[in-house]
């Protein structure tokens, strides 16, 4: 520990081999050594002492909507990131749409590069995103440090950003694939969706009807088949159709490339308890039925499923009317991520080592980061959460930090506070209390 500039100790750090009592020693923004709880501090170093509290490596959020610039009255880098630091978040990666323009070519990634650089409170990369008349434009961006891409195969939501049928998948997918980029999928079928009945209005039912799981199934049986043709890389979002999961097991052990995530929503609240009218919970795909739910769960802990991300998709207010037809569809989910997944997760008898494996440790993998983010090991970056899990909180809306404080967790109590974040072995939040924007902005390795 020689030569630290600073020693973080806790009676409980979670680290790749357990949790153990230790004091992490940092320098120079990265960890140099995980030592026993007792080990010197060496002279000159600063000791930050936080006890029982639990120390985690700090989150890395793979999926956010950040709508900056061109609809940052939705949300926006400052406000986001804030979101996300206070949530124990310490890394980002930004969705391709919902921004005017979206990154979908080099110069509007250079436009949303500028928009983040003064504003990003946490580390921040991006997605490109594949369209049906740019493929020609994937491997620049591969090569300006896009994480990979983006698609659709059904109406995003955004004229800007048109989904691909199937001979346009196929023709992206084959690019992709010959520079070993990573295609990731919101995979619902446009013909099925059109066949289900769409009666719009307030009731939940009605809409959960229009969003069926016939159209993921069928979606992600298309990916995977693509997939396999042309030997690429694809990544499952927010999946919430437990029927698709035999199909997503069945082609990896046929040696498909695939990963799957989802979203805390999936795995916390239920269609049971969605009030009609309350669009606070529309997002696409649905929240699904509570024995959908016990499936999903069961995924998780088998590795069918690998991460857990927000999928934070914000609107300003005055769009989430009570017509679950009409209303914009997405969770407000930053800040409340990680307590949200650890009140549900204690219930059903799991840790936060599983927390930290589900929303670090493979989020880091999926965007090839695990390098240097998504553990507290020596040599990564000193990124931490300073976990309270016991203590409970209430959430109150006004106290988030994302733009418009909507949000479908209101009222809930939750276990786990987030007292600090650590960024590069700097304080970054503290009980509310925030310093200016010290993130950097990140380029695939």
């Amino acid at each position: 520990m020689s030569g630290a500039e600073l020693v973080l100790r806790s009676t409980r750090v979670i680290t790749p081999e357990g949790t153990r009592a230790a004091s992490i020693a940092v320098t120079g923004g990265k960890i140099t050594a995980v030592l026993p709880y007792d080990a010197p501090v060496p002279d000159g170093a600063r000791l930050e002492d936080v006890r029982d509290h639990v120390v985690l490596p700090g989150l890395v959020d793979t999926h956010v909507h950040v709508n900056d610039p061109g609809r940052t009255e939705w949300e926006g880098f400052w406000t986001a990131t804030r979101a996300a630091a206070a949530g124990g978040i310490t890394t980002l990666v930004d969705m391709p749409l919902n921004s005017i323009p979206p990154t979908t070519t080099v110069d509007n990634l250079r436009t949303k590069r500028a928009v983040a650089a003064d504003k990003a409170h946490i580390d921040v990369g991006f997605w490109g995103g594949a369209l049906p008349d740019n493929v020609k434009d994937l491997r620049p961006l591969h090569e300006a440090g896009v994480f990979g891409f983006k698609a659709f195969l059904s109406p995003s939501g955004v004229d800007e950003f048109p989904h691909l049928d199937q001979e346009q998948l196929a023709r992206s997918l084959a690019e992709i694939a010959a520079f070993d980029g990573l295609l990731i999928v919101h995979a619902e079928d446009p013909h099925h969706l059109a066949a289900a009945p769409q009666q719009g209005g307030p009731k939940y039912t009605h809409f959960l009807a229009s969003r069926p799981s016939d159209a993921e199934d069928t979606a992600i049986a298309t990916l995977l088949a693509q997939a396999k043709r042309f030997n690429a890389r694809v990544h499952v979002l927010h999946l919430s159709s437990s029927d698709a999961l035999p199909l997503i097991a069945e082609a990896r052990a046929d040696g498909v490339q695939v990963t799957v995530e989802t979203c805390p929503h999936y795995l916390t609240l239920t269609a049971e308890e969605v009030p009609d009218g309350a669009s606070e919970f529309k997002c696409c795909p649905p929240i699904r039925e509570a024995a959908n739910q016990d499936l999903l769960w069961q995924a998780l802990a088998d590795g069918t499923i690998d991460c857990v991300v927000t999928d934070h998709s914000p609107s300003t207010a005055d769009l989430k009317t009570d017509d679950f037809a009409t209303a914009w569809g997405g969770i407000a989910g930053l800040q409340l991520s990680l307590p949200a997944m650890w009140t549900s997760a204690r219930e059903r008898g799991y840790g936060l080592e599983d927390i930290v494996r589900w929303m670090s440790a493979r989020t880091s993998a999926l965007v090839g980061l695990d390098a240097r983010k998504g553990a507290i090991a020596p040599g990564h970056d000193a990124d931490f959460a300073v976990l309270a899990p016991d203590e409970t909180f209430t959430v109150d809306p006004a106290a988030l930090q994302h733009r418009n404080r909507v949000t479908a967790y209101a009222g809930k109590t939750l276990y786990g506070v987030v007292k600090s974040t650590w960024l590069r072995g700097e304080r970054i939040v503290a009980d509310g209390a925030f310093t200016d924007p010290k993130g950097q902005l990140l380029d695939r390795a």
